[in-house]
C-alpha cells in the first residue's frame, strides 16, 4: 500500500487522470494500478483524499459490488483493456466521406 506522501506526489495531471479512471465503470482497478501503480485500497485511500466527503460515499457506493471495475469477474476474454464496443481498426479500408 503506498503511503500519503508517495499519493501526494503525483502530479496533478496523474490525479486527475486517476480520479477520471476511477470513476469509469468499464475501467478495471487492475488498469489504474498497471499505470500508476495504486492498488484497489490506495485507490480508495486516494479518492477519499482527493474528493469532496459526498462525491467519495457517492462514488463508493457506485463502485461496491460492480463486476466490471475487475478483471477477474469480467466475462470477456480479452486481457487488454479496451471496450468491447470500440471499433476495430483496419488498415487496409479507405474512409468514405
Amino acid at each position: 500500500m503506498k503511503s500519503v506522501e508517495e499519493i501526494n506526489k503525483l502530479t496533478e495531471e496523474d490525479t486527475d487522470r486517476i480520479i477520471q479512471m476511477a470513476w469509469e465503470d468499464r475501467t478495471p482497478f487492475e488498469a489504474i494500478e498497471f499505470q500508476f501503480g495504486l492498488k484497489e485500497k490506495d485507490v480508495i485511500e486516494f479518492m477519499r483524499l482527493h474528493s469532496q466527503r459526498s462525491s467519495f460515499q457517492m462514488w463508493r457506493k457506485r463502485m461496491s459490488g460492480r463486476i466490471t471495475k475487475h478483471v477477474q469477474k469480467r466475462v470477456s476474454v480479452d486481457p487488454r483493456f479496451k471496450c468491447s464496443l470500440q471499433r476495430s481498426i483496419s488498415l487496409n479500408k479507405i474512409s468514405k466521406r
